[in-house]
């Protein structure tokens, strides 16, 4: 089994129903899981008893990304489970941020930690970390096995390494906030629904998924806006979600 399925897909914070960044990825019996935003780890857990992650990759520090993790992170220091540190790969913010939720307690005892940007063998993958533009030092994340790829950008502004981290991959999650006034920044560090669009059309990937959607947003009206750039088959991220490949 090689699935992807939508943990939670808002940015900012959850609209009711919701949940905010994450995605859980089952291969071949390997668990992975792609940021861990607010509302997430309920959904994991019920995805996965226990949380059963084998490794964990986070974007960046802002908490509708990562904030989740500080509750599997109790789950396996409090929980007596006597498993080995978990591996995770994220920028070295992440931690920064989880620890002052913590501070009587080292996070390092349960995760070991690989910074980002960088290259892994993880698993089954190749586990690739581009920086990306943002408010926070941020990477977007190349999971390759053999022939093929997914790709996730978390947040981001438009920048060419997007079509490097999304080239030819068979899914391509790529934020979408359309966040109003965004466009009119100088400095850019979040996009729209149809530069998702343009980038996954630029970096010839053969499925693209929206995501991290502003609350209250007419994801239809994303949908549309990149499928007129894009020209191929465009998803809207939904929790629950499950897309197969391979």
């Amino acid at each position: 089994m090689r699935q992807v399925t939508v943990l939670g897909s808002c940015g900012a914070f959850p609209e009711p129903g919701r949940a905010c960044s994450g995605f859980a990825v089952d291969w071949d019996g390997f668990h992975l899981v792609l940021d861990l935003g607010y509302g997430t780890l309920p959904r994991l857990l019920t995805h996965w008893p226990d949380g059963r992650a084998d490794a964990i990759a986070i974007t960046h520090e802002h908490p509708d990304h990562c904030v989740d993790l500080h509750g599997l992170f109790r789950i396996r220091f409090y929980g007596g489970s006597g498993e080995p540190r978990l591996p995770l790969y994220c920028p070295p913010g992440v931690l920064d941020r989880l620890q002052g939720l913590e501070p009587d307690a080292e996070l390092t005892e349960v995760f070991d930690v690989h910074p980002l940007p960088g290259t892994y063998r993880v698993g089954p993958f190749e586990l690739t970390g581009l920086p990306l533009p943002h408010f926070v030092p941020s990477s977007g994340i190349r999971l390759q096995d053999g022939q093929t790829a997914l790709a996730y950008t978390g947040d981001t502004g438009p920048d060419a390494l997007l079509a490097e981290l999304g080239r030819d991959a068979d899914l391509f999650i790529v934020e979408a906030t359309d966040r109003d006034g965004e466009v009119q920044r100088q400095a850019r560090n979040l996009m729209t629904a149809a530069e998702a669009g343009y980038w996954a059309r630029q970096a010839d990937a053969r499925h693209l998924m929206l995501t991290h959607f502003w609350p209250g947003n007419d994801r239809g009206i994303s949908v549309a806006a990149a499928s007129a750039e894009f020209g191929g088959p465009v998803l809207a991220a939904d929790e629950g979600l499950i897309v197969s490949l391979g």
